[in-house]
């Protein structure tokens, strides 16, 4: 039986990604070596990254004057290094839900934190609208997609101050105008790469606007001046996005993904609309096209279980929403296939023909 991939993170990568990883743990670039045991020093490597780099800045378009660097520790190392090397006394954050809430956390350590704007009112149903950001602060932080509770923000923001995006759940899911940010990071895990390596788009200039003295790893300006080898970086992971994004450009590019992502949203948020026994959880305007959640519909509730089992036994892997919410959460990622949220809608259809 075919497995569909519905996990929210380590998730689905394309087949492309899989072989590709697949045949350079047995023999990396004819070295007769594995990419496991490969120097990240050796020229063979040192292509890699310089590849990747170049793609990441193909693929988005990234103009001059910005930096890419892959680094260890996740999106939730970032919570902390963004405002390490970019606040001097205050920044703004807009609280969309559990990682931007982790985010606004660990800013508090360096200055004033200003939540312009937040959700958490309404169990982060919406993604919130109608704030102002202050003149006077050093910069301002969003998370683009709440893999949580589903909602994401599809359009780039215009502000007076340096905007920093966590995109960890939805980069490369459609086209972004990078020269609106300063800087823009995330973890793999979700639409890139296998868990373990973090990619930072950075624009240069945001660097070195204040005195305070950053620990050396801590410090971007170190990764960019070493290009992402200062120390050995995560060889296996970034080969694996090295093969991702080869294949995003081999798909089209990220207007192409656009379109499909749209196309598999709209199939599956359709048939939570018109199903009896579903309903969503998020304001429409605001669904997430990576992380579409929903529950049992009122009255239906205690089939949240059964529909599970029933799901599982054709094939759904990965749709039992999270801890915290509870429900049913489908991750439709760039690399799940339109066919694979097809079998997920059909197995709905069928659990509504089977209980009516």
């Amino acid at each position: 039986m075919k497995k569909h991939n519905f996990y929210a993170g380590p998730s689905v990568l394309p087949q492309f990604t899989l072989d590709e990883t697949g045949k350079a743990i047995k023999d990396f670039a004819g070295t007769g070596l594995s990419i496991l045991e490969i120097s990240h020093r050796s020229k063979q490597f040192v292509a890699v990254v310089d590849e990747a780099t170049a793609l990441f800045k193909e693929l988005l378009n990234i103009p001059e004057g910005y930096s890419v660097i892959f680094l260890g520790g996740g999106a939730s190392l970032q919570f902390c290094m963004v405002p390490y090397n970019l606040m001097n006394k205050k920044a703004a954050y807009l609280n969309s839900g559990e990682w931007a809430s982790k985010a606004i956390k660990e800013a508090k350590f360096f200055g004033e934190v200003v939540e312009v704007a937040s959700s958490k009112d309404k169990n982060f149903s919406y993604y919130p609208k109608d704030y102002v950001v202050p003149d006077d602060v050093d910069y301002f932080h969003i998370t683009t997609n709440n893999t949580i509770y589903g909602t994401q923000l599809r359009k780039d923001i215009d502000v007076k101050v340096p905007l920093v995006a966590d995109m960890s759940s939805d980069i490369f899911c459609r086209p972004v105008d990078i020269s609106k940010y300063a800087l823009i990071y995330g973890g793999a895990q979700k639409n890139l790469a296998p868990a373990g390596v973090t990619f930072v788009i950075i624009k240069n200039d945001i660097l070195g606007k204040f005195d305070r003295k950053i620990p050396t790893m801590l410090n971007y300006k170190t990764h960019i001046d070493k290009e992402s080898m200062f120390n050995t970086p995560p060889v296996v992971v970034v080969f694996s996005a090295l093969q991702t994004l080869k294949w995003l450009k081999q798909q089209g590019g990220v207007a192409a993904m656009e379109k499909i992502n749209k196309q598999k949203a709209e199939l599956l948020y359709n048939e939570i609309d018109r199903n009896p026994f579903f309903k969503g959880t998020v304001n429409k305007e605001d669904r997430s096209w990576m992380n579409i959640c929903f529950v049992m519909n009122n009255g239906y509730e205690a089939h949240e279980q059964e529909f599970l089992d029933f799901a599982s036994a054709r094939g759904m892997i990965g749709i039992k929403g999270h801890r915290s919410v509870g429900g049913f959460r489908a991750s439709t990622y760039n690399a799940l296939p339109v066919e694979s949220v097809q079998a997920l809608v059909d197995t709905m259809k069928e659990f509504e023909k089977l209980k009516a």
